[in-house]
């Protein structure tokens, strides 16, 4: 490049690097050349000089189940995207096996120096990761459930307090006997979840009963099954995303109840499979794109050396649908 400009590899280095003492039409010549020979900056070679630029975020498949993940996760990666690209931050994604593979990988990645802050999402009340990135120092944000997760920076979901509103909601529609089916019981999530109706449901004279799944279609209509075939089966039901309540209602129909006048369906993610079900289900609103903006924000504080605890993120009201009812026998 410096031949075809006629000019040194110095004044390339400093025109290409955008450093001073390089006149406007220089730099211009430079880039042109450049353009021309398709050059693009190595970002191995960048990375020795200013570190890796990057964040990284390690899913679970053992979360994923056969619908793999859905457009909440999405949502999530996207808004997080945008908030790190305004400072030139890429996002290193990758899905593993299991936790055991996801410490491995914080260890392998962190000695190479190949990301700048680690995001943890999908926490379990005893994870190994979060140990592993304490013992590591490793810099991290870790979207947690209710309160924070102590000295890490974290972006808290105020879930138990959104569930609690669906109880209160299904109590006031004359609703005792209600079951609700969430993914692993091992889950931050689904514990504060289940913490949150519980509370409204019991407070008022109900009863919960929980089953805790792998979190797919096919546990979530397995769990329906014996729960509303049981001696004494729910009026409502309560499911933590929408695919697990939308396999309910096929099993809903096969067991001759009728939705919502035989029994309420309910799910805690909202999606345009609950719009366009028959009937469309209630639902709470998804908040991944907030969180992931939150996320990303906090990410940035790290990078900054600032305390990252982020705002509680609220969950919306409820979309009231044709999947609930008036209790009625």
């Amino acid at each position: 490049m410096a031949r075809a400009a006629g000019v040194s590899i110095a004044v390339v280095s400093y025109a290409l690097n955008g450093r001073p003492g390089v006149s406007a039409a220089t730099r211009e010549r430079v880039l042109r050349v450049a353009d021309e020979f398709g050059w693009r900056p190595s970002a191995a070679a960048r990375s020795m000089r200013s570190g890796p630029r990057a964040v990284g975020l390690v899913l679970d498949r053992t979360l994923t189940g056969p619908v793999g993940y859905g457009a909440d996760v999405l949502e999530l990666v996207v808004a997080l995207q945008d908030v790190l690209r305004t400072r030139g931050l890429a996002l290193v994604l990758q899905v593993v096996d299991d936790l055991a593979a996801a410490v491995s990988l914080y260890g392998e990645w962190w000695a190479e120096r190949r990301f700048d802050v680690m995001v943890v999402t999908d926490v379990r009340t005893e994870d190994p990761r979060l140990d592993a990135l304490r013992r590591l120092r490793i810099p991290s944000v870790v979207v947690a459930s209710g309160e924070p997760t102590g000295e890490m920076a974290t972006v808290a979901v105020e879930d138990a307090e959104a569930t609690a509103r669906v109880g209160r909601y299904l109590i006031e529609l004359g609703h005792r006997q209600v079951a609700v089916v969430t993914g692993p019981d091992a889950l931050t999530r689904t514990r504060a979840r289940v913490a949150g109706l519980e509370q409204a449901v019991a407070t008022n004279g109900g009863v919960l009963v929980h089953e805790a799944t792998a979190g797919t279609p096919e546990g979530a209509a397995a769990a329906c099954r014996r729960l509303l075939t049981g001696g004494r089966p729910p009026t409502a039901l309560v499911f933590d995303t929408d695919h697990m309540a939308v396999a309910a209602l096929d099993v809903t129909r096969r067991t001759g109840l009728a939705v919502p006048w035989d029994v309420s369906v309910v799910s805690l993610t909202d999606s345009p499979l609950c719009r366009l079900a028959t009937p469309s289900i209630t639902a709470l609103p998804t908040v991944q794109s907030e969180l992931g903006t939150s996320v990303g924000h906090a990410v940035l504080q790290v990078l900054d050396g600032r305390a990252a605890t982020g705002p509680r993120i609220a969950v919306g009201g409820l979309a009231v649908r044709g999947s609930t009812g008036p209790r009625s026998r």
